[in-house]
């Protein structure tokens, strides 16, 4: 077995790896794919790649993989003209189960280099054409890759999307993945108690954001999403990227914080929590109140083997019969190498709740000029969700 490279952050076990080749394999067999092809440009949607390579997709460059039923993966990335790569069985230290790697200086911001990576994988596909290929997550993979590959050398082949097939393996989460998932809500809990400790009038929204970003990065986090939003009282306000963030705080605002980064080892859970700059009105606390219980409904239907949309339909006639606002965008689903991975709760989600998902449940809505919420990861366990995984207490912050 190779020595892993001491540069890599939390890399997960070559045993892990394996054992997701083999199923993906198996199930490659079982629907006659002979490869797959993916692609992935971004950390926070970049599940595809990770979960097959350990790699992350950074910085809008696209990481291209081809995996094959019956050989090591070839992989295509930003690099020198005409790098060309021979790996093989015992790795590098940082590629495992790759056979080669292909690099190419492609940008999408350049549209003349579109054909570029597809040039390259158009070369790692060459055995099979006239066969199956799949392709994996078709919604991130750039469009000039599927259409030079549909009208090039591999027309004769029979193109399959792949995603479902692949999906359904990745969201049932291995042991190892667990006790990730586990590092991860730990990793978040002390970053929240570190911005709220540090929230102060004056302050602009993005200092506290800044706060819990940089104890996620010290305690392992490689990427993430820091979401802030400071309001006045009987102003609400949706918490926002960091472009939003320059709201000074005051006395008596309420601040919301949502942490979404991927733990040690790149599996993502998410903590959202609001404080009071001060005391929190009584009218404050009974619709956070109403936020639990709307959390607890929703908790009480994901069992293993319930349909997600028959879960959605009960938990909006919840908050209908509780006068309070139906979801209309997504207040719970999964969570791994993607920050926002199936299932989705939702009328148009095909799949059902199954043991040993990674899901997390945050209730949202604003009424009587107060947003009320609550964000925390839960492991599907064999009779529905096991222990809340955040530690962080399940009440409105007041400082001061």
């Amino acid at each position: 077995m190779e020595q892993l490279s001491e540069r890599l952050q939390t890399p997960i076990s070559t045993a892990e790896l394996e054992r997701r080749w083999a199923a993906v394999r198996a199930a490659m067999e079982r629907e006659k794919i002979d490869v797959l092809v993916m692609q992935n440009n971004v950390e926070q949607m970049g599940g595809y790649v990770k979960y097959f390579t350990d790699l992350t997709a950074t910085n809008g460059y696209p990481l291209l993989v081809v995996f094959p039923r019956d050989d090591l993966m070839t992989l295509v990335s930003q690099g020198p003209f005409g790098g060309v790569f021979n790996i093989g069985e015992n790795g590098d230290g940082v590629r495992r189960g790759v056979k080669q790697w292909l690099t190419t200086p492609s940008y999408s911001s350049c549209y003349y280099t579109a054909s570029y990576d597809p040039e390259l994988a158009a070369q790692a596909l060459a055995p099979y054409a006239g066969g199956t290929i799949g392709l994996v997550g078709t919604y991130q993979m750039s469009f000039a890759v599927v259409d030079y590959l549909q009208k090039g050398r591999l027309s004769n082949s029979k193109f399959v999307d792949a995603s479902d097939l692949v999906d359904r393996i990745k969201v049932i989460k291995s042991p190892e993945e667990q006790a990730l998932i586990r590092r991860a809500a730990a990793m978040q809990d002390g970053a929240m108690r570190a911005a709220f400790a540090a929230v102060e009038p004056g302050m602009r929204d993005r200092e506290v954001a800044a706060i819990a970003q940089c104890y996620s990065q010290r305690h392992g986090s490689e990427h993430g999403i820091y979401l802030c939003a400071s309001m006045p009282p009987g102003k609400p306000a949706l918490f926002g990227h960091r472009h939003y963030q320059n709201r000074v705080i005051q006395d008596g605002d309420t601040v919301a914080l949502l942490v979404e980064d991927a733990g040690p080892g790149g599996i993502y859970t998410e903590l959202g929590r609001t404080c009071v700059i001060g005391k929190a009105s009584q009218q404050m606390q009974d619709e956070y109140a109403f936020a639990l219980e709307a959390r607890k409904f929703n908790l009480g239907l994901l069992k293993p083997g319930a349909p997600c949309k028959d879960i959605f339909a009960a938990y909006n006639e919840f908050m209908r019969k509780n006068g309070r606002p139906e979801e209309k965008r997504l207040h719970c689903h999964g969570q791994g190498y993607d920050l926002v991975e199936r299932p989705l709760i939702r009328s148009d989600e095909p799949m059902n709740i199954e043991k040993d998902m990674n899901i997390v449940v945050h209730p949202t809505y604003i009424r009587g000029g107060t947003m009320s919420w609550f964000c925390d990861n839960y492991l599907i366990g064999p009779d529905g969700p096991g222990e809340r995984l955040h530690h962080f207490p399940e009440v409105i912050t007041e400082l001061g």
